[in-house]
């Protein structure tokens, strides 16, 4: 029961298994360290003091995104310029047309966010941006719109380019992600209209490209089509999933098996780990059990995992 409240605790706040290679973290560091040396050394060439430190602290947010999520929507190279270009222009505007009072800076961050949007380059450290602008003090007013030239577009295409350079190096890392597009032709059940189509009725902005969803699908289209599991395959101890979307979804650990005899069927004692029904318990039919039971599956860290087709035979 402690298990269980603590799992939806850090659940409820947003605590997610971490999928991520201990090569995929170094490289992500490795790429951000190398573009924000970068960034440092161009911002101090022309901007002194704390202003320059103000900037790179923003830079630092889009370097984050673009080496740690480089798949991600919001850091593709459009994202990235557009968003810290737009977010630093309206920013200046502010400082500029504006009467200097507190709340210009609350409606850079909110402007920069509806214009991004409009322009379809959503970038959080975009907002930052905009604030540093309205905070920045006389050096920023007295560059004007030239502050969005430099530094702010010309550090930009630094991370950019950068990350480029970078992750062409690594095969599994392609930026932009146009240079990793899904292969036509692969997917099967769900055809591309459709999640068009669901994105639309989700009316909520969703941090993946749409050949990055296909391929997600694709691939998981293909892992679902291995071996279901076979009565010979149950064991004691094992857990096994329905396999079933959303809600209905439920593992349960296999207690006792007793065999088929003469004339009565075999029976699998079992109770339901997590998912529908979680916490209970029951007994089946084996050939029940089996029909429901899509594969076996184990449990790590990250979450639960289908076990291989070699792993399934019972020891």
């Amino acid at each position: 029961m402690r298990q269980r409240w603590f799992s939806r605790s850090l659940n409820f706040i947003g605590w997610r298994p971490d999928s991520t290679s201990h090569q995929e973290k170094l490289l992500s560091a490795v790429g951000a360290i190398l573009s924000l040396m970068l960034v440092y050394w161009i911002t101090h060439l022309g901007i002194a003091g704390d202003g320059a430190l103000w900037v790179t602290g923003s830079m630092g947010a889009s370097a984050v995104l673009v080496f740690a999520i480089p798949h991600g929507t919001l850091s593709q190279p459009w994202s990235v310029v557009g968003g810290q270009v737009i977010s630093a222009s309206f920013g200046v505007a502010c400082v500029l047309w504006l009467p200097a009072v507190p709340w210009v800076a609350a409606l850079a961050v909110g402007g920069s966010i509806m214009l991004m949007m409009y322009a379809r380059c959503l970038h959080p450290p975009g907002g930052a941006t905009a604030m540093i602008v309205v905070l920045g003090g006389p050096a920023v007013e007295q560059a004007g719109f030239n502050f969005v030239l430099y530094p702010i577009l010309l550090d930009a295409l630094v991370i950019v380019a950068t990350a480029i350079v970078f992750n062409s190096l690594f095969d599994w890392r392609r930026y932009p992600l146009a240079l990793a597009r899904a292969e036509p032709g692969k997917l099967t059940g769900i055809a591309p209209e459709d999640f068009h189509h669901a994105l639309r009725e989700m009316n909520s902005y969703v941090d993946i490209q749409f050949d990055d969803l296909l391929k997600l699908v694709e691939l998981a289209n293909s892992h679902a089509k291995s071996k279901r599991v076979a009565e010979e395959d149950l064991k004691v101890g094992g857990f096994y999933s329905n396999g079933m979307p959303g809600n209905n979804w439920s593992v349960r650990e296999v207690v006792q098996i007793v065999a088929r005899r003469p004339g009565r069927p075999g029976r699998v004692r079992y109770r339901t780990i997590q998912g529908l029904g979680e916490g209970g318990t029951g007994i089946s039919r084996l050939s029940e059990f089996v029909r429901w039971a899509r594969y076996a599956v184990e449990q790590d860290d990250t979450g639960w995992h289908r076990l291989r087709d070699s792993e399934l035979s019972p020891d």
